[in-house]
């Protein structure tokens, strides 16, 4: 296991989740992607995009106007 950040920082949905797409393409099971962002809908649309592809969403933090989503890469 393996972890990784990805900056999205100042990209607009659909972005930062066709970034995180592209990035987790690249991992393997197990690993964790931080995904860093300012675009407030990321909050909502990474974690539908984990759930429908089989990924864990760990948790977010939320600093000032970024968020940190934290995705575990599933099988």
């Amino acid at each position: 296991m393996s972890r990784f950040e990805l900056d999205a920082r100042r990209m607009l949905c659909p972005m930062p989740v066709i970034k995180t797409q592209n990035k987790v393409k690249e991992l393997a099971e197990g690993d964790i992607l931080a995904v860093v962002c300012t675009d407030p809908g990321a909050l909502s649309d990474i974690p539908a995009w984990a759930r429908i592809n089989g990924h864990t969403i760990l948790g977010h933090e939320e600093n000032d106007d970024e968020l940190t989503i934290t995705v575990r890469v599933g099988g």
